[in-house]
């Protein structure tokens, strides 16, 4: 099977913006503070919510099953953690941040 496009590309940054185990990002989504961040877009889950449950689907997949789709999303994940990361997230208390459980929707924990 040829490799997705791009992956080779994304990879490396995709290691490294997704720090939580496909376990840890499920068991993140199932909690109230995950499903208390984000847009919904009306729809009732938000895009980081949804993306986060992508996520796991792609930790899970074998890298040489990956798609394109897989990778366009990949390059989405990575994109949003580095410009919301860099943010900073609030002073006083980012443990329990809207910042920090809107980065762990998204795979990564920035306090790990």
């Amino acid at each position: 099977m040829a490799t997705a496009e791009g992956l080779d590309d994304v990879w490396d940054d995709w290691q490294q913006a997704v720090n939580m185990t496909p376990k840890e990002l499920e068991d993140w989504l199932a909690t109230d503070e995950s499903q208390s961040v984000g847009d919904t877009g009306g729809d009732g889950e938000s895009t980081g919510h949804a993306s986060g449950r992508r996520i796991v689907e792609i930790l899970r997949t074998k890298k040489a099953d990956l798609t394109d789709d897989d990778v366009a999303h990949m390059r989405k994940v990575v994109g949003y953690v580095h410009r919301h990361a860099a943010q900073g997230g609030p002073d006083d208390d980012k443990a329990h941040s809207k910042w920090r459980y809107s980065l762990m929707n998204w795979g990564n924990d920035p306090l790990k």
